[in-house]
């Protein structure tokens, strides 16, 4: 005896690769699969529409199938509302809860789709019922007793990403994609092309930043993009921070001349001399306004009022005053400047990018750059399969884009 469920791919579904992947899905976990409809979209610009009956030996094989075709786009021909279950407890969520991709997502309500706000990957969906019933993502451990949590898969549609076969403007280039090449100035360009189109459009560009930067010679050239407006927010850790002002208050980073790549005499203990000056300050802020600081990036964000967000780890000395300790409020403050961003900038930091990815949704606009090619491919097999990867270093990378930005 068998079971079968119908489902409908739609978009441009053959450009893309979705029916391909939805195919091999199906023969991957032992179902079967007929064609009932096939609509072909004759132009460039037309979609197409497939129906499929999908068979398995068993409801438990079925559902594992519909499942992964779900979270691919292919949503069930004839969808029933979404099934609600309440939240038991303060932190804890029924059994079977929906877990979020981060794709565009909606929710059947009483025979209505609704759109699922703030969407990002590994959430649950609270709805809230009224006069104009909405939908949004929690996390776990924001999510409170008597929520009303989306549970199964019934009545939920994810539309992935697509990927048309021609892609004008700026962001025709951003599909996806790693590339190990040598800095191409060409990919750089577009790159820039594509921030002065984000900002032309009133978006917000935000930057994820690691150490590497300050050590590899590309602090000013950051500190000009803030400065002029290009970079909007600043997303970092404890030590980009520490870097950036020692590179101010004593001409190193991390103990060494960026310029002569010298190591002067008591050069390892300028990074802990500049904690302590600036906790002595009371903050980075205080520091810039008393002239202790006066240059670099930090000191751009202040003085030009960018937001920044640095969060803490157990590797951190000092910390400084305005890195956030507590791991909770720090993915807090992580999510809600990631949810501001039309287009993210990750540059040469592993653990701060797929942090940040993870509060992204898919139709956010993402460049990861590393000299590791293990970091960009990290970030893509995490989920953000809609970055664009350059392997390269990035004290090449971030002059040539500000030169690009700023003065081409």
């Amino acid at each position: 005896m068998t079971v079968s469920r119908e489902v409908e791919l739609q978009g441009h579904i053959i450009d893309s690769g979705m029916m391909q992947t939805c195919f091999g899905i199906v023969m991957d976990l032992g179902g079967s699969f007929s064609v009932e409809e096939f609509d072909i979209g004759r132009h460039k610009d037309e979609q197409s529409y497939a129906k499929l009956l999908v068979t398995a030996d068993s409801e438990a094989d079925l559902q594992s199938i519909v499942h992964e075709l779900h979270q691919n786009g292919a949503n069930p021909a004839d969808p029933n509302d979404a099934r609600l279950e309440p939240a038991p407890a303060d932190q804890v969520v029924p059994t079977g809860f929906y877990s979020t991709t981060n794709h565009p997502t909606e929710i059947r309500y009483e025979g209505e789709w609704i759109e699922v706000e703030n969407i990002e990957m590994d959430c649950a969906v609270v709805v809230e019922d009224g006069d104009d019933p909405r939908a949004y993502t929690k996390v776990l451990n924001a999510v409170e007793e008597g929520d009303t949590i989306v549970t199964g898969e019934a009545g939920i549609r994810v539309s992935p990403p697509e990927r048309p076969r021609d892609s004008e403007g700026a962001f025709g280039f951003m599909q996806g994609g790693v590339s190990s090449e040598r800095p191409s100035e060409t990919t750089i360009a577009n790159i820039a092309e594509a921030i002065e189109e984000t900002k032309a459009e009133g978006g917000k560009v935000l930057a994820v930043c690691g150490p590497a930067l300050i050590h590899s010679g590309a602090r000013e050239d950051l500190a000009r993009l803030v400065r002029e407006g290009y970079v909007d927010m600043i997303s970092a850790g404890n030590g980009f921070a520490v870097h950036d002002i020692e590179r101010d208050l004593y001409g190193t980073s991390l103990g060494m001349d960026t310029e002569s790549l010298d190591h002067p005499r008591k050069g390892h203990k300028h990074h802990i001399y500049t904690i302590s000056e600036v906790i002595r300050e009371g903050g980075i802020e205080e520091a810039v306004e008393s002239g202790t600081i006066e240059s670099g990036v930090m000191y751009e964000c202040v003085d030009n009022d960018r937001p920044f967000v640095l969060a803490g780890s157990i590797r951190d000395d000092g910390p400084l005053p305005d890195t956030i300790t507590d791991a909770v409020e720090a993915q807090n403050a992580i999510r809600e400047q990631a949810h501001e961003a039309d287009m993210v900038l990750m540059l040469s930091t592993l653990l701060h990018s797929v942090a940040v990815g993870n509060c992204l949704p898919s139709t956010t606009r993402v460049v990861c750059v590393d000299i590791n090619p293990a970091t960009v491919t990290q970030l893509l097999d995490r989920g953000s399969a809609q970055a664009v990867g350059m392997v390269t270093d990035i004290g090449t990378f971030v002059p040539i884009l500000a030169e690009k930005v700023l003065d081409d």
